[in-house]
């Protein structure tokens, strides 16, 4: 009859109305949660600015004093590995203590040098970048040479010029040398191969990186408080007549 009829036409129009309801009750809770998580400290969260002092032990005068380096934390962005001119990206930047010229560091060894800052972030040139080179020493007897990379395989770099004379075997670990910008004595790698180049006196040696670029998240960007000084000097050097 009319009034089943008009009964089962009100009830249909009643579960559309009620599913129109839910579904912008459902709209409105979720602006309101993204209104609520753009409220979070996460959302606003800014460059690191803490400092931390590092005092380099095997860089003493003759008076026992030490260079100290000021280590600034900050967190990875953005990392390429499979260029041959590689670059990581920092958001800590020149209104955070960042300058160019300055050196990267990761928790388990070298990563870069930093070569372009905004005010917020930083462009540093990979350790595996063709154009990255780094003074290094074995750790066990200090022979030195050149660290490079052939812009093959991310998880390995060369080390070049070390002397037939080294005791030299597989596992040794290399770290950075007293000529190096970086701290003397931070891990870069261990050494995976050796060869003994025909043609010359020299050691050509693969090192496995300490650092892992595949799974880089934090870094630190440090400052050698005293590298002003030393290149001020340095350049007062007279030239040869």
């Amino acid at each position: 009859n009319a009034n089943e009829v008009t009964g089962y036409v009100s009830g249909k129009y009643k579960t559309v109305e009620d599913y129109l309801y839910l579904k912008k009750a459902n709209e409105d809770l979720a602006a309101e949660n993204a209104r609520l998580k753009n409220m979070m400290a996460i959302s606003f969260q800014g460059p690191d600015s803490t400092q931390q002092f590092y005092i380099d032990s095997l860089s003493r005068d003759t008076l026992g004093r030490v260079r100290k380096f000021l280590w600034l934390p900050a967190k990875v962005v953005n990392n390429d590995v499979n260029n041959e001119a590689n670059y990581i990206t920092l958001h800590r930047g020149r209104n955070q203590g960042v300058e160019k010229d300055m050196i990267v560091v990761g928790p388990n060894g070298i990563i870069g040098k930093v070569v372009l800052v905004s005010d917020n972030y930083a462009r540093v040139m990979s350790l595996l970048n063709r154009f990255s080179k780094v003074s290094a020493m074995l750790k066990k007897d200090n022979y030195s040479g050149m660290v490079e990379w052939d812009g093959k395989d991310p998880r390995y770099v060369t080390l070049n010029n070390i002397s037939k004379s080294a005791k030299v075997a597989k596992g040794d670990t290399v770290i950075t040398s007293n000529l190096s910008e970086y701290p003397a004595g931070l891990m870069i790698g261990t050494v995976a191969n050796i060869t003994a180049e025909k043609a010359s006196n020299y050691y050509t040696l693969t090192v496995k990186t300490s650092t892992n670029f595949f799974t880089l998240q934090y870094a630190y960007v440090v400052a050698n408080l005293l590298y002003g000084e030393q290149k001020q000097l340095e350049a007062q050097t007279p030239k040869a007549q």
